[in-house]
């Protein structure tokens, strides 16, 4: 009775969650701004969403993450994390109201005290869950990005609807023109000006999980996500008080503060996603030199234009079976050379299933390797990936020298175990084998 529960009754329990919160949280909502504004808060809401996922897709598609995760996450921002959001700010706000005689002392209060901490706190709950119950999902600073922003434009898409519904509403009744309205006003600076800023708060704290699932001693392991979550209350009680400042107080936290943490996370974002992709292509050396991977593939692994156009090559040849197979396969190849490269780092202390996990994924990959590498290794010839020297026509077994040069670039680490040279599996089914087992440049030339 006291055993962990399955990942059935977990992913139910979190369907039935989110549908709950859902329910109420649009229930709410619709009260608060009445059934017209609804509408068009939710109209305008959705505008920088599709951008915002897009981005932060962009960023993790190294090794992309599974997409009911990452629309978990979206949905954990929108519902759950909305409806404590606001239920504890209102019940904080009245209490302060009561306890102080004073309103509007308590609706500043409850803006840069409260709010930051209680909206920061149920964001984090879904990357807490997703570190804890998708560990394998959460390997490094660039999971905890991806994580954290799509949790928070799930979030500020709520929080946009209730805003522009709220702002249409006062319009109405007031008369007010479209260009005066406050409708205007709001979609200018929540949407024009600051459609990043919940997603911009929510990151430190995915950094946090991120250098957490790195690191091999307990302490950062506990302290690193509560350092990025204090980072970000921070931040956002700084942006939540920029109006207190005085008549130009937004626009100098907007211009000093906002715009460069902005520029220097996009800075971060883009080098942590380049030095992905150089770990794909020298952990992968180290498959291709014993014979699971051929060598004019991994460049192509290596690159994101080549990645797609090998998808795209595959689905003319072979349908959109195919695509899915290649895409597949590149997502395994990408998280085996994740994984032998935190297991060479960090050892056993860091990868205790390193073994398992690696056999399970070169498992996927020899299943695969039929449809999936003539395409990579054709998109990079395509993409002119292939240095000079390479010869399509060697066909020799890769040999000592290629090893030599893998283990070299591990020097000064301990290495995970050698890797063992493909055969066919016993256990595998007749019509699952790859039909041919020369190497991919056998095939394509």
């Amino acid at each position: 009775m006291l055993a962990r529960p399955s990942g059935a009754i977990r992913t139910c329990v979190l369907l039935v969650l989110l549908a709950a919160t859902g329910t109420a949280i649009l229930e709410l909502v619709r009260q608060q701004t009445g059934t017209p504004g609804f509408f068009v808060g939710l109209a305008l809401a959705l505008l920088p969403v599709p951008p915002l996922m897009a981005a932060f897709r962009w960023l993790g598609r190294a090794a992309p993450a599974p997409w009911p995760q990452l629309l978990f996450c979206f949905g954990w921002g929108a519902c759950t994390a909305a409806l404590i959001a606001i239920l504890a700010n209102s019940f904080a706000t009245q209490w302060i109201a009561a306890a102080t005689t004073d309103p509007s002392d308590a609706d500043q209060l409850g803006s840069v005290a409260i709010a930051p901490v209680v909206e920061e706190s149920a964001k984090a709950a879904a990357l807490l869950l997703v570190f804890v119950f998708r560990r394998r999902h959460f390997t490094g600073p660039a999971d905890g990005f991806v994580v954290a922003g799509f949790t928070a434009t799930g979030f500020a898409f709520t929080e946009n609807i209730l805003y522009l519904g709220n702002a249409f509403g006062e319009d109405v009744m007031e008369g007010t023109g479209v260009l005066d309205s406050v409708t205007a006003a709001t979609f200018f600076v929540r949407i024009v000006l600051s459609p990043f800023a919940h997603p911009l708060f929510t990151v430190l704290t995915g950094l946090g999980f991120g250098a957490a699932a790195v690191s091999a001693r307990r302490v950062r392991r506990t302290g690193l996500p509560l350092l990025g979550l204090a980072l970000a209350m921070g931040l956002h009680a700084l942006w939540n008080s920029s109006a207190l400042f005085g008549e130009y107080g937004f626009y100098v936290v907007y211009g000093c503060v906002m715009v460069p943490v902005f520029g220097l996370l996009l800075y971060l974002a883009v080098r942590i996603r380049r030095r992905r992709l150089r770990a794909v292509a020298g952990e992968l050396a180290v498959y291709a030199s014993a014979g699971w991977l051929g060598p004019a593939e991994v460049p192509a692994l290596a690159s994101m234009p080549a990645r797609s156009l090998a998808r795209s090559l595959a689905r003319r040849s072979g349908g959109r079976a195919a695509g899915r197979a290649v895409a597949r396969y590149e997502a395994d190849a990408a998280a085996l050379a994740l994984l032998r490269n935190r297991a060479r780092r960090g050892g056993a202390v860091r990868e205790p299933d390193f073994a398992v996990r690696e056999r399970e994924l070169l498992r996927g990959l020899w299943l695969r390797r039929a449809t999936a590498g003539p395409a990579l290794a054709r998109a990079a010839v395509m993409e002119e990936l292939l240095p000079p020297w390479f010869d399509p026509l060697d066909l020799r077994p890769s040999g000592a020298g290629a090893a030599e040069e893998g283990a070299g670039a591990g020097t000064g680490a301990a290495l995970p175990a050698p890797v063992p040279t493909p055969r066919r599996p016993e256990a595998t089914p007749s019509h699952a084998r790859p039909r041919d087992s020369r190497p991919a440049e056998a095939r394509l030339w």
